[in-house]
């Protein structure tokens, strides 16, 4: 099988480094187009010896992408075109039809409640949207609370199928030999409790309410994972509050791999509970990492966590905005070194998550129904042919 991912961009983000790790577990020969910004995982999978290639698109309305894409489809004999984030599926679906590609898998990597990548939910992106899928075989949701997103927008329930993210959770298994490195790296004190944070550093993140709590924490020190257009905001505000000596900016960093040895399993060691204000979550990827690396989490909202069964992920407490700070002081007063990794992580394996895709893939080419028999949280009113297990 030969598949064709086109994706809007691959620097540093969740569904771009989500996507990195599925090539390296799909069963298919895979290319991939990057729209914009062949960034830190396009270097990733060129290492990996994944084909990337770079559209140069020049903005939203640069239509010349599509007949450059269309050419590149009908070149490669693609068996299935999968298109990834909300440009990419308008412009990817389009050129995968009129190149003669009949299987057309979307993920839908990022519909918040509000917006979609930052976009706030118009009438003329859900339109755009709507017109778009209906060109696609189906449409993936990272999580019921997406697949259900979907539905209540317009897209029928049978072409929705749910394909949880999923994480190489051995990598993110605790060394406390680890810790003190990172630690050391980062200029951390060794004793000092850290607070961090993973994720873009933009105005959805809602990172500022982490700066805003130090304050009241006055022996905790913050570590934020990323990058973005708030990171001069966020040290301002830290600076501001008089706590921008307890700020550390990390930069973004790769799953894999990223200057002096910080990759994100190492960042996530130097940490002692995982925090995540964010509102607006479509799957929570952070969230599990941090489950997975035994710490404690703090968050708003995920739908990796709140989509199980209760029980599922005991050391997350849920907090919203006004308690958040409560939260975080909580789970200082009680900490008690590493956590055992629960049960929510054995959800999100990237292996069930490729042989899950896998499935969608063979069932599009075949015009059939999938089974998707991994035991992953779905909702039951999507009639995909889901069993749940």
């Amino acid at each position: 099988m030969r598949v064709l991912h086109v994706i809007t961009g691959l620097g540093v983000g969740g569904a771009e480094q989500q996507l990195r790790l599925l090539l390296s577990q799909l069963p298919a020969t895979c290319d991939v187009v990057t729209l914009t910004n062949p960034g830190k995982v396009a270097d990733g999978l060129t290492a990996d010896g994944v084909n990337v290639t770079h559209l140069g698109m020049a903005g939203n309305r640069d239509l010349s992408a599509l007949p450059r894409l269309t050419r590149l489809i009908r070149q490669g004999r693609y068996d299935l075109v999968h298109t990834h984030l909300y440009r990419a599926c308008l412009y990817g679906r389009a050129a995968a039809r009129i190149a003669g590609v009949r299987a057309v898998v979307a993920t839908e990597h990022s519909l918040g409640a509000a917006t979609i990548e930052g976009r706030p939910l118009g009438a003329g992106v859900r339109a755009l949207y709507l017109a778009s899928e209906r060109l696609g075989t189906s449409t993936v949701a990272v999580s019921a609370t997406i697949a259900r997103r979907l539905r209540e927008w317009g897209v029928p329930a049978r072409r929705i199928h749910v394909v949880p993210n999923g994480i190489d959770a051995p990598r993110f298994r605790f060394d406390p030999l680890v810790r003190t490195r990172a630690r050391t790296l980062l200029a951390l004190p060794q004793h000092a409790y850290v607070i961090g944070g993973v994720g873009r550093l933009v105005a959805g993140k809602r990172f500022d309410t982490l700066v805003r709590a130090l304050p009241h924490l006055p022996d905790a020190h913050l570590l934020l994972v990323g990058g973005g257009e708030q990171e001069a905001a966020l040290r301002a505000l830290a600076a501001r509050l008089g706590v921008g000596g307890r700020v550390c900016f990390a930069g973004e960093c790769a799953y894999e791999g990223a200057g002096g040895g910080l990759d994100l399993p190492t960042l996530l060691a130097a940490m002692d509970v995982l925090a995540s204000p964010s509102a607006d979550e479509a799957f929570g990827l952070a969230v599990v990492e941090g489950l997975a690396a035994g710490l404690p989490v703090v968050y708003a909202t995920c739908p990796a966590v709140d989509d199980l069964p209760p029980g599922q992920a005991p050391g997350a407490v849920r907090a919203d905005t006004a308690g958040f700070t409560d939260a975080l002081r909580a789970a200082r007063d009680t900490a008690a070194g590493r956590l055992p990794v629960p049960p929510a992580v054995e959800h999100y394996t990237i292996a069930a998550a490729a042989a899950r895709l896998t499935a969608v893939y063979e069932a599009a080419l075949h015009g059939t129904t999938p089974v998707l028999n991994q035991r992953v949280p779905t909702d039951p009113s999507v009639t995909s042919g889901v069993s749940a297990r």
